[in-house]
């Protein structure tokens, strides 16, 4: 009990005597977890958003004409071929004026002078979601695109693109960002514990000389990287938090934020990212420590 007190006391009186390259440190690793977590935090929803639009992903061949029965059954089984698929449906140029003309609703008149044979029959195509990759899309794209009969494949090419290179994107920056907390936590907490070190090193290699062990020595330092990892990206989180939550009430009129729930971290990876940067600023202080407790 006496070991704790008198730890805790030595832990208040390092931050009282630092308390300027304290909140520094305590600002720098505050705004470290903010940067990441803002960045990762457009990623998991990025994914999540592409997850929900995959679902309605879908590959479509236009025909030159309709396929009989026979012809039906070969192309089917030439598109199973390539790969497994969820589904498989044949639209005719009826059903095709129909849909066009629901799609139209109030405005399915200016249809009324237009034959019901002028939009060409598809082969509605989903994919199995682990043949949704940009590159197997491609791929099978092109396969579809030789089957006979076939004019054109659409399945939303540039958008998917598109939306494939931003998240790729977002990986990257989330990695950079990562780098980047790692990097100035430790360095931030390692100098902030190099200074106290400096300033109090008469005092410390007294204590060694008088027989203090190591782990006397060493807590508290370890015990200021533990507040500084815990209080900062606790900080960091909640500022996220309530920028997450203006963010959503200042843009709740756009379509895509309506369309779409966007979501906070979860309280299992928020738990994550302050246990990480728990650690990292914890290894910060004991960097240091090593080496003073090495001379």
């Amino acid at each position: 009990m006496s070991f704790w007190f008198t730890v805790l006391r030595q832990l208040g009186r390092n931050l009282r005597q630092t308390w300027g390259s304290q909140l520094m440190t305590l600002l720098t690793v505050s705004l470290s977890v903010l940067i990441f977590a803002f960045f990762y935090l457009v990623y998991t929803n990025m994914l999540t958003l592409g997850d929900k639009l995959g679902d309605d992903l879908s590959l479509i061949v236009y025909l030159e004409e309709e396929p009989e029965p026979e012809l039906q059954e070969q192309l089917n089984r030439k598109i199973r071929s390539f790969d497994e698929v969820e589904e498989i449906r044949f639209v005719s140029r009826a059903e095709a004026y129909e849909r066009f003309a629901a799609q139209l609703g109030e405005n399915r008149d200016v249809l009324s002078d237009m034959p019901k044979d002028f939009l060409p029959p598809s082969i509605e195509i989903v994919p199995l979601k682990n043949l949704r990759s940009l590159n197997q899309m491609k791929v099978f794209s092109a396969y579809l695109a030789r089957l006979p009969g076939s004019l054109k494949v659409q399945y939303g090419q540039d958008w998917v693109e598109r939306f494939y290179y931003f998240t790729r994107l977002l990986s990257i920056i989330v990695l950079l960002s990562g780098t980047l907390l790692i990097l100035t936590t430790i360095f931030m907490v390692a100098y902030t514990i190099r200074l106290t070190i400096l300033g109090r090193q008469a005092e410390l290699e007294l204590l060694k000389l008088v027989g203090a062990t190591n782990n006397y020595i060493r807590t508290p330092y370890l015990l200021e990287g533990f507040l500084q990892g815990l209080l900062g990206s606790s900080f960091g989180l909640c500022s996220l938090f309530v920028l997450f939550n203006w963010i959503k009430l200042r843009f709740s009129g756009p379509v895509l934020l309506n369309l779409f729930e966007f979501s906070f971290f979860s309280p299992t990876v928020s738990g994550t990212i302050i246990v990480v940067s728990i650690l990292l600023c914890t290894l910060g202080s004991y960097a240091p420590m090593q080496k003073f407790l090495r001379i």
